[in-house]
């Protein structure tokens, strides 16, 4: 998390009003909460498939400011200048000194010795297929530092966040929206009467909805600077088409918590889950750490459910939000949120899950432990939906694991040595990096996510640590699949800031940082097959770029992020990007996107062909084909709402639970066989969308049917 510069703005007598209308109620809240006796860090386990009943809890029911409704392309925005960014401490569970004392700051000479005599197993990882720049420190002109790197991918685009802006690639490369990008400040500057427009402030996140075909963008803002009384808001847009370049945005602002408006919602982190059911849990999940602006003080966890359905179309939308207050995380806290890309989506009805790991207030503790809870949603009753257990939210599960140590001391977080320097970097070594992978395959429902732990507590090195969790039935196991500690044979090479990813033949594969006393900081990746033993990254590791230099400055601040993502347009490719320097320098930080392969010999999935037996149907102006007998048959009807184009879709004769909606040759949704679905392209004016439905996961398929507006 960053701050900016501290200038006055427009929002400073509102934010000092809405402060002296709800000081009261803060202390209030802040002194029942110290009432409460705060968990150990190792609970005991309740009933993995323990949910509380419907009506148990009280959720905050809020309305998104907006939809602001933009239809520009993004080329022809008013460039507004990023904000100028100061670095400062990082906000954590429980405050950790931020510069290592001077005794810790050696490179461990003899261990580097030691390892160079270690023969790391043969790599058959893959070599990268492409790799390419993406935004750098001058092109964002934050004056950031960590660069906050992220991203996703498309069936055409690519787009990476860093504090500032977003940046959008053709899948070869090549900038589609100017060579720097698009300033957070210009793409929410609509958002008038909140501090979207105008007073961004990083922490980007991109998700690429696979289902609607939609990209979400998010980010943080707030007038003045840290320490500061806000107020605090979450920007997020959801495109109206699959074109992030042209296709226009829904544009939503929601105060981190209006009841405690100096609190900031720090750490944000978003994930996509639609698994239907009555009520349909289908919500974009946010979740933040929450601290009070003014004393930096540490006040909890807020967990958002955000109205996907609604904001896909543009509609008006609710927020369902519940805060877990430190008695209900003890020593835990940055719960992270599951998504799903490849496989099977979730069976009807199940409960969003989310996971956290431990961050003590002191380094050193052996944690055993990994806390699950289940966020159970209703939008259209919202006081039945429930997160956790009881008042405090506690977690449904806590999944015991092979004991870690989080990777920091008691002199700091900087650990992390580098090639020619006694600057160490920052680990961010205390919790789940990344929102969950969520994936089902034939019924076997698993939960995949990965963290930075430190061995040979406190001389390193960091290891790469990663788990596989079965969730089916929708409850969190007794013990996971896998998980382990990589290390790479022990080659005494520095790893951290990973991010995980699961392609569609159940083969996984992690992005991360590297360094040591003898090597600068690089990109690097690791995975295993679905046919490796267990417990173990079998492929072993390769390079996607080779530092060419390392960062002086004395803050030590890396990454914050890394994302590694899954090709939609094929669910096998992976894309990753991080932080990396081509030459030494104080903060002058570049960043990578790359993407790779596991070899042909792995499984691949079967392509799913227009059937040739069908002829393509002659549509009416409605959209109504000649059904074919003897297989699916589809019908459509196209409409528009409130200007935007919309698709009835009606078939018959699919004989599976589930159906892949296609929508011009790419899966717009998985949803229930129910012979009925809604499209919203979103769309305005003339365009065209060839629809087929075929039965999930087959080459089962109905006839084509060409709606036309």
């Amino acid at each position: 998390m960053k701050k900016k510069s501290t200038s006055q703005s427009a929002f400073f007598n509102l934010r000092v009003l809405i402060a002296a209308v709800f000081c009261l109620g803060g202390l209030a809240v802040a002194l029942f909460a110290q009432t409460k006796s705060a968990r150990p860090t190792q609970q005991s386990n309740p009933s993995v498939g323990a949910q509380d009943a419907p009506g148990t809890q009280t959720p905050d029911v809020l309305r998104l400011m907006g939809p602001v409704i933009q239809n520009n392309d993004l080329r022809s925005l008013p460039y507004v200048a990023p904000n100028p960014e100061i670095e400062e401490k990082r906000l954590t569970r429980y405050p950790h000194p931020e510069i290592p004392n001077p005794t810790n700051q050696s490179d461990y000479p003899r261990l580097e010795t030691l390892v160079k005599g270690i023969t790391p197993p043969t790599p058959t990882m893959p070599a990268p297929l492409l790799t390419f720049d993406g935004m750098n420190s001058s092109q964002s002109g934050c004056l950031c530092l960590p660069p906050d790197t992220d991203g996703d991918v498309g069936p055409n685009h690519y787009v990476q966040s860093v504090n500032s802006s977003i940046k959008i690639f053709d899948k070869n490369g090549n900038p589609l929206n100017g060579p720097n990008g698009t300033t957070y400040n210009s793409f929410f500057l609509t958002l008038v009467g909140t501090p979207c427009s105008g007073f961004n402030n990083g922490d980007g996140f991109v998700l690429y909805d696979h289902q609607a075909n939609r990209w979400v963008v998010s980010d943080f803002a707030f007038p003045g600077s840290l320490p500061g009384s806000g107020p605090f808001y979450q920007c997020v847009g959801v495109s109206q088409t699959g074109d992030p370049v042209s296709g226009g945005w829904f544009l939503y602002a929601i105060q981190h918590d209006p009841s405690n408006p100096t609190w900031i919602g720090d750490y944000p982190k978003l994930a996509m889950w639609n698994s239907g059911g009555s009520p349909a849990e289908n919500a974009y999940y946010l979740t933040v750490n929450l601290f009070n602006g003014v004393t930096l003080g540490f006040q909890g966890v807020r967990v958002f459910a955000l109205d996907r359905a609604s904001m896909l179309t543009g509609g008006a939308a609710n927020t369902i939000a519940f805060n877990i207050t430190p008695a209900g995380l003890g020593d835990s806290y940055s719960l992270v949120p599951a998504g799903f890309r490849t496989g099977t989506p979730p069976p009807a009805g199940r409960d969003e899950f989310l996971i956290s790991v431990d961050s003590p207030a002191t380094g050193g503790v052996t944690l055993t432990q990994v806390h699950g809870w289940k966020f159970h949603v209703d939008f259209g009753t919202p006081s039945n939906s429930t997160l956790g257990l009881g008042v405090n939210h506690t977690p449904n599960a806590n999944v015991p694991v092979a004991g870690f140590v989080d990777a920091f001391t008691n002199s700091g977080t900087l650990l992390v040595p580098q090639n020619g320097t006694a600057q160490k970097l920052d680990t961010l070594g205390d919790k789940i990096m990344t929102p969950l992978v969520y994936r089902n395959s034939s019924g076997t429902e698993s939960l995949w996510a990965s963290q930075t732990v430190i061995l040979n507590y406190p001389n390193g090195p960091t290891a790469i640590r990663w788990y596989q969790m079965n969730v089916t039935g929708g409850n969190f196991p007794a013990t996971p699949v896998q998980q382990q500690s990589w290390t790479n044979g022990s080659d005494g090479l520095w790893r951290w800031m990973p991010s995980i990813a699961v392609d569609q033949n159940g083969n996984m594969a992690i992005g991360y940082s590297t360094s040591s006393a003898t090597q600068e900081p690089s990109i690097r990746y690791a995975g295993r097959l679905t046919s490796d033993p267990l417990n173990n990254l079998g492929q072993g590791e390769a390079v996607m770029i080779a530092g060419g230099g390392h960062q002086t400055h004395s803050s030590g601040r890396w990454g914050d992020y890394s994302m590694l993502t899954i090709d939609p347009a094929d669910n096998l490719t992976f894309w990753h990007t991080n932080e990396y320097y081509p030459v030494t320098s104080s903060a002058s930080w570049f960043t990578r996107i790359g993407k790779f392969q596991f070899p042909a010999a792995s499984p691949t999935p079967t392509p799913t062909p227009t059937p040739t037996a069908t002829p393509t149907p002659t549509v009416t102006p409605t959209g109504t084909p000649t059904p074919t007998a003897g297989q699916i048959t589809l019908t459509a009807r196209g409409y528009k709402v409130q200007g935007r184009h919309t698709v009835d879709l009606s078939w018959n004769g699919a004989t599976s639970s589930n159906v892949d909606v296609y929508r011009n040759g790419g899966i717009v949704a998985t949803t229930q066989n129910d012979g009925f679905y809604t499209d919203s392209p979103g769309g305005r004016g003339h365009a065209s969308y060839t629809y087929k439905v075929c039965n999930a996961g087959t080459q089962t398929c109905s006839n084509q049917v060409t709606v036309t507006f």
